[in-house]
């Protein structure tokens, strides 16, 4: 019987591969959220609460359209992360920190849910920056 040995870096690479498929996931469902959330802005300016005297101040109706492009395009890019495109990759990583910024911009209308997609955001950044595909030997 042959044993079959993994190579030193197996772990680390399966580590990766879950943090992907999760990342690839969560753009997904982030995806998802963010248009869902972006329509119910335009849909109606009293769904989130009135907030007082805020600096980055935006009608609620700009915010749903940032919220609803920003969805649109985490959903293709999630898909294209879960079919393991290099492009998907980058353009992850920079989407996932443009949410960053457009959810710490939108922490007065609903500060809890910012706070849960910054940190989900931080854990796409990370999965998708660590992760090192195994090209085959020449």
């Amino acid at each position: 019987m042959t044993q079959h040995t993994r190579p030193a870096r197996a772990g680390k690479t399966d580590w990766a591969e879950g943090g992907l498929v999760f990342a690839g996931v969560m753009l997904l469902v982030e995806g998802v959220l963010a248009v869902l959330q972006g329509i119910s802005a335009l849909a109606a300016d009293d769904v989130y609460s009135r907030i007082g005297t805020y600096v980055y101040k935006i009608n609620l109706t700009g915010w749903g359209w940032i919220l609803l492009v920003l969805g649109v395009v985490a959903v293709v890019t999630g898909a294209g992360v879960l079919r393991r495109a290099e492009w998907a990759r980058a353009v992850g990583i920079g989407l996932a920190s443009l949410s960053v910024i457009a959810q710490f911009l939108f922490l007065p209308y609903s500060p809890v849910w910012a706070l849960v997609m910054i940190a989900i955001d931080f854990f796409v950044i990370w999965s998708l920056a660590v992760y090192q595909p195994e090209y085959p030997a020449d």
